[in-house]
C-alpha cells in the first residue's frame, strides 16, 4: 500500500506530463526553424533598370577672376603727386587724366632749354652771314686771279675761309638741332606730369595720395591698376597633366562662385597654355576660361569652382555604377561569359547604330551601304583564312565578325593593347574612306570619334535575376560618370533590371 506521503507527488507529473511534452516539442520546432533560416538565408536583391539618359564627364578645377586685360599704371617723371583725380572703382577713359604729378621743375627745365635753342638759332644765322661773305668773297677773288690781278694763293686762301664757314653753319644748325631735341624732352617730361590712363577701362587699385613723392628709377612704383571691359571676364583654371590631354578649346565650362551660391555660371575653354608649372613633382597647366559677365555680378578676384565638360553622351543606355561594382559572394574568381557570347567589338552591328545618328543624306546612305558591304565580304572571306585557334583565339583580336587584327610584329613581340587599337581603328577608317569622304568636316569628325570610343570600350559583367538565382551578362562599357555608365553593345536591352545590391531580410 502506497504510503499517504507519496500520492500527491505522482498526482502532480501524471496532471503535468502533456503540457511538458507540448513545451519540448515547441522547442525542438523553433531550433530546427532557425538553424534552417541561418544555413539558406533569403535574398532579396536591390535592382535598377537599365534606361536612357545622359552621360556627362567633365574635369573640375579652380581659379581666380580677373579682368581680360588689366594695365599697371606708373609714373615716367620724379616729383610729388599735386593731386589725384580718381579713386577705386571709377570709370575712366583712354587719355582721361588721373593724376598730377608738381610741374615747376619740369617748367623751369623747358624754359632754360627753350633759352638755349633760341642761342643755338642766333649762332647758326650768324654762321650762315659769315658763309655768305666768304662765299662772295671766293667769287671776287677767283676772278681776279683768273685774270691774273691777284696771286693764286689769294684765292685759295679765300676758298679755305669760305670752307670754314660752311663748316661753321653745318656745327650751328647740329647744335639747333640738339637744342630742339632738348626742348622736345622737356615737353615730353612736362607732360608726363599729368598722368592718363592708357585704356577704358575701371580703376581696381589706387596706391597714391595727394602729397606723395613718386621716385621714377629703376623700378616704376604702381600708382593705379586699371581693368578694361569687365563686361568679357577670364579664369585661369590649373589643369592635372593626367587631365589636360581632354581638354580643347571650345568646350563648355560651368562654375560657381562663393557670393552667389546656388547660381550656375557659363564660359569656354579659350586657351591651354603651354606654359607647365611644376609644384610638388605635380605638373600642371594653365587653361583660360572665357567668360561673359554683362551684368557686372562677377567680380575680379572672385573664385571660381569650375567643371570643365570633356564629353557628353544624350539618350544612351546607361546603368548605375553600382551595378558594375556588384558580384555576388558564391560568384567564381573568373565568370565565364554568359549568353553574350565572345566579347570584342561588333562593328557590324555598332557601325549602322552609330552613322544612324549623324543625319545623313540619301547619297551619304548610300555611300556607307556600299562600304559597308565590302567590308563584310572582305570579313566573310577573312573567316574562311583564320589560323588555328578559332575567333578570338592567340594572335587575334576583335570579335562580332568585325574585324581581325594579326598580332605580332617584325620584332616577334606581341602589340600591346593600344597598339591593337590604334591598327584596328586605322583600318576599319580605311575601310570606310569613300563614306567618309562625302561627310562633312562635323559629321566626319563625330564618326571618327564614335569608332574610337567604340574600340575603346571595356568590357564589364552585369548580374540579373533570374528565378532567385543572380546570373552573369556581359556587356561593354563606354563613357562613365559620377553616377552612371553607358553601355555600347551586348546582351541588355532597355527596361531590364540589373543587380546593384544584396540585402539579407531581418531576422
Amino acid at each position: 500500500m502506497t504510503s499517504p506521503a507519496h500520492r500527491p507527488q505522482s498526482s502532480f507529473f501524471r496532471r503535468r506530463w502533456p503540457m511538458l511534452a507540448l513545451a519540448a516539442v515547441a522547442v525542438a520546432a523553433a531550433g530546427w526553424y532557425w538553424s534552417g533560416r541561418d544555413a539558406n538565408p533569403p535574398r532579396a536583391w536591390r535592382t535598377a533598370e537599365v534606361e536612357r539618359g545622359t552621360v556627362r564627364v567633365s574635369i573640375s578645377a579652380t581659379g581666380s577672376l580677373r579682368a581680360l586685360s588689366t594695365v599697371d599704371i606708373g609714373s615716367q617723371v620724379s616729383g610729388q603727386i599735386l593731386s589725384v583725380h580718381a579713386d577705386f572703382n571709377d570709370r575712366v577713359e583712354r587719355g582721361q587724366v588721373i593724376a598730377r604729378i608738381d610741374p615747376a621743375t619740369f617748367q623751369a627745365r623747358l624754359t632754360q632749354v627753350r633759352a638755349d635753342l633760341a642761342s643755338a638759332r642766333a649762332s647758326l644765322e650768324e654762321a650762315r652771314a659769315s658763309l655768305r661773305n666768304a662765299e662772295a668773297d671766293y667769287r671776287r677773288k677767283r676772278e681776279l686771279a683768273e685774270r691774273q690781278l691777284i696771286a693764286r694763293s689769294e684765292a685759295d686762301l679765300a676758298l679755305t675761309v669760305r670752307d670754314q664757314a660752311r663748316a661753321r653753319v653745318g656745327s650751328a644748325e647740329a647744335a639747333v638741332a640738339q637744342r630742339q631735341a632738348a626742348v622736345a624732352n622737356a615737353e615730353l617730361d612736362l607732360s608726363h606730369t599729368e598722368i592718363r590712363s592708357p585704356v577704358d577701362g575701371v580703376v581696381l587699385l589706387r596706391a597714391v595720395e595727394p602729397g606723395q613723392t613718386v621716385a621714377a628709377s629703376f623700378q616704376t612704383p604702381v600708382l593705379f591698376q586699371i581693368a578694361e571691359d569687365l563686361a568679357k571676364m577670364q579664369i585661369e583654371l590649373s589643369i592635372d597633366e593626367s587631365d589636360v590631354g581632354q581638354i580643347r578649346a571650345g568646350q563648355g565650362v560651368r562654375f560657381t562662385v562663393d557670393a552667389f551660391p546656388g547660381r550656375d555660371f557659363h564660359g569656354s575653354v579659350q586657351q591651354v597654355r603651354l606654359a607647365a608649372s611644376n609644384t610638388q613633382n605635380v605638373i600642371t597647366y594653365p587653361v583660360v576660361v572665357l567668360v561673359d559677365n554683362p551684368d557686372g555680378s562677377l567680380l575680379p578676384g572672385m573664385t571660381a569652382n569650375a567643371e570643365i565638360e570633356v564629353n557628353r553622351r544624350e539618350n544612351v543606355l546607361r546603368v548605375p555604377n553600382a551595378a558594375l561594382r556588384f558580384r555576388p559572394a558564391d560568384a567564381p574568381a573568373e565568370t565565364p561569359p554568359a549568353r553574350g557570347g565572345r566579347m570584342g567589338f561588333n562593328l557590324g552591328e555598332d557601325l549602322p547604330r552609330i552613322v544612324d545618328g549623324l543625319g545623313l543624306s540619301p547619297a551619304q546612305r548610300e555611300a556607307f551601304e556600299r562600304d559597308h558591304a565590302a567590308q563584310r565580304e572582305r570579313m566573310a572571306q577573312a573567316q574562311g583564312q583564320r589560323p588555328p585557334g578559332g575567333p578570338g583565339g592567340p594572335g587575334m583580336a576583335g570579335g562580332g565578325g568585325g574585324m581581325m587584327v594579326m598580332g605580332g610584329n617584325a620584332g616577334g613581340a606581341a602589340p600591346s593593347p593600344e597598339m591593337i587599337r590604334q591598327m584596328v581603328l586605322k583600318r576599319v577608317l580605311d575601310s570606310y574612306g569613300d563614306f567618309r569622304a562625302s561627310l562633312d568636316d562635323g559629321q566626319r569628325r563625330r564618326f571618327e570619334q564614335a569608332v574610337a570610343e567604340l574600340l575603346t570600350a571595356r568590357r564589364v559583367t552585369l548580374w540579373k535575376e533570374e528565378n532567385g538565382r543572380a546570373v552573369a551578362v556581359e556587356a561593354r562599357a563606354g563613357l562613365s560618370d559620377a553616377t552612371h555608365t553607358e553601355i555600347v553593345g551586348g546582351a541588355l536591352a532597355e527596361g531590364e533590371r540589373v543587380i546593384v545590391g544584396q540585402e539579407r531580410s531581418a531576422r
